[in-house]
């Protein structure tokens, strides 16, 4: 397979996943029975004490339907949809803080998100290859089954329930970062970004936390098992250190699946956003979630899953890209 032709194809899945994910998120809230233009009008009605005449609702409602989308049958909705989303990336002006328009609220949100969980994300894939690798090449060692005890103790605990034990033990028991944390606005300046550092290490510690022991239990895994292959016993019979034959022959081999690990969990970053910014008020696009779901602003939460799906089918579009780099095996197909 040629080098043009693998990647036409890559992008060629990538485009599809694209178009298959936005077009089930303009459907589902189309198949829901609530319709949140009855919803806003009601909440108008009540602030005016029922003062709406019926032609105002009616010109009401045709003036929402314009201004979120609403208007037309369901093909027509869906071409303007696509030409908003696909064209402008425009999702419409949100429904609880009209009239800021969505995409700005999720561009404000995205760099917490990302800075937070792509960095401990990160953090713990390094970390926890790097204690695998070990636990794995010296598997036969008392110090090995030590390690692996350490990812096998981590990796059951429910995220929450890790959340909640890191914070009760460092914000309230030991109170070393603050308990309830408070993120400046406005310019950014060297204080004000010490501060964010300072009250994002305890998110950062939990989601570290949280992924450290699969992140170990599978390299010690991938580990073992490379250092049966022949050319690890080649590589020992030619005088190799083990130095040598755990990073050069063990590592580069084991580590392939693991990449691919890693670009799924950048990709899925967004999963984590909700629960880690809800318990620890971290103002990114989870917190936004939260606060859309519970207001059925679906504007806002149309844009987040939106960028949800597209950040999945990116990852996945990097690392098909760059997995030949890593495997010589696809690069010679």
């Amino acid at each position: 397979m040629g080098v043009i032709q693998y990647v036409a194809k890559r992008v060629g899945l990538y485009l599809a996943v694209l178009f298959i994910g936005l077009t089930i998120t303009f459907l589902l809230p189309r198949l829901m029975p609530a319709n949140p233009i009855d919803g806003y009008i009601g909440q108008i009605q009540s602030r005016a004490s029922g003062a709406l005449t019926g032609d105002a609702i009616i010109q009401l409602r045709a003036s929402l339907e314009e201004l979120y989308g609403l208007k037309g049958d369901i093909f027509t909705q869906y071409l303007a949809y696509l030409n908003r989303v696909v064209l402008h990336f425009d999702f419409g002006p949100s429904f609880t803080y009209y009239p800021q328009p969505v995409s700005q609220m999720i561009f404000n949100a995205l760099p917490w998100t990302l800075g937070l969980l792509l960095v401990s994300t990160f953090i713990a894939w390094l970390l926890g290859n790097m204690v695998g690798l070990v636990a794995g090449y010296f598997h036969t060692k008392k110090a090995a089954t030590i390690l692996e005890v350490v990812g096998i103790l981590l990796y059951p605990i429910p995220y929450y329930i890790l959340a909640v034990s890191v914070i009760l033990l460092l914000a309230y028991i030991f109170p070393i970062f603050p308990l309830s944390p408070t993120f400046p606005v406005g310019q950014m300046t060297p204080q004000k970004f010490g501060m964010v550092i300072y009250n994002s290490i305890l998110p950062a510690l939990t989601l570290v936390l949280a992924g450290f022991g699969w992140n170990i239990l599978s390299m010690k895994a991938l580990a073992v098992a490379t250092t049966e292959e022949p050319y690890v016993t080649y590589a020992r019979l030619k005088g190799a250190s083990n130095w040598t034959r755990m990073t050069r022959y063990v590592f580069r081999n084991a580590m392939l699946p693991q990449v691919t690990a890693l670009a799924l969990s950048l990709g899925t970053v967004f999963n984590g956003a909700l629960l880690t910014e809800m318990l620890f008020s971290f103002p990114g696009v989870g917190l936004i979630m939260r606060t859309a779901a519970s207001s059925g602003d679906y504007n806002v939460l149309y844009g987040a899953i939106t960028i949800s799906i597209i950040a999945v089918a990116t990852a996945g579009l990097v690392i098909d890209l760059i997995y030949p780099l890593l495997d010589p095996r696809i690069r010679h197909k």
